[in-house]
């Protein structure tokens, strides 16, 4: 498990933040809706989903405890909680009308235990929106991950990723259906597509590497990483120029998911 800085988290997140808002508005949440948002992170959307559904009750899950205790110190209404829960074995059982999870599930490698545990979570009927990274004709933030893998390789950091293997798990839209129904969860979307991540300039994006790209910037001792992530940085933009405004690009692939219990 790696270690998040939820406040590091809270400032160099917007870009996750935004897509979950416009997510949301795909979910038609009711007024009386049981939701389980499986990623909870800092809270700021798991307390906007609450108030969406102010006679129901929701449930925020995420792995790290650092993350829960900041989203409970800092989210407060009376219809939401947040728990710490791994994702790939889920302690609930037919408990929510909706599950709800943004730019959380490609942290996982195999998919598989996450769908059945929303599929036990949810009650009959219930439906299930994700949306992660994902694999199209490319990988989600493939520049980035060229970057990161090119300064890997230079001799200053080439021994700190001796072994390495990257814990993301992008996967495509076939295999999400054969999983699906393997899950006993019946699809009724299932797509890839590609949307452009922009950052407000380069120092905005160094905290973005920062802050979403542990099991890279993990295997650099502490006291390093910022120089590591500089350097990243620098790599990526020598061939992702920020734009005429100063704001910096990344292209990114998306996997989203709709499905019913």
């Amino acid at each position: 498990m790696y270690r998040w800085n939820p406040e590091d988290y809270a400032r160099h997140s917007a870009g996750q933040e935004a897509w979950a808002r416009e997510l949301l508005t795909v979910l038609k949440l009711q007024p009386d809706e049981t939701v389980l948002d499986i990623g909870c992170g800092d809270g700021h959307i798991t307390a906007a989903i609450a108030d969406y559904v102010p006679k129901g009750r929701v449930v925020g899950v995420d792995l790290s405890p650092d993350m829960i205790g900041h989203a409970q110190a800092h989210h407060h209404r009376p219809n939401l909680s947040f728990q710490q829960a791994d994702a790939q074995s889920l302690p609930f059982d037919s408990e929510f009308t909706a599950v709800f999870s943004n730019a959380v599930l490609h942290w996982i490698k195999d998919h598989r235990p996450v769908l059945a545990g929303i599929a036990r979570a949810l009650s009959p009927g219930g439906r299930c929106l994700l949306q992660m990274g994902g694999r199209g004709s490319r990988c989600n933030g493939s520049g980035v991950i060229a970057a990161f893998e090119a300064v890997a390789e230079d001799t200053e950091w080439r021994g700190h990723f001796a072994g390495f293997e990257s814990s993301f798990g992008f996967h495509d839209a076939e295999s999400y259906r054969r999983w699906l129904v393997k899950a006993g969860l019946h699809a009724e979307q299932v797509r890839t597509f590609d949307k452009d991540m922009v950052h407000d300039d380069p120092k905005t994006f160094c905290g973005w590497l920062r802050t979403a790209w542990h099991p890279y910037t993990s295997r650099v001792p502490a006291e390093l990483r910022e120089r590591f992530v500089e350097t990243v940085a620098s790599r990526y933009l020598a061939g992702h120029p920020p734009d005429a405004s100063g704001r910096v690009h990344v292209a990114m692939v998306r996997l989203q998911v709709e499905a019913r219990r």
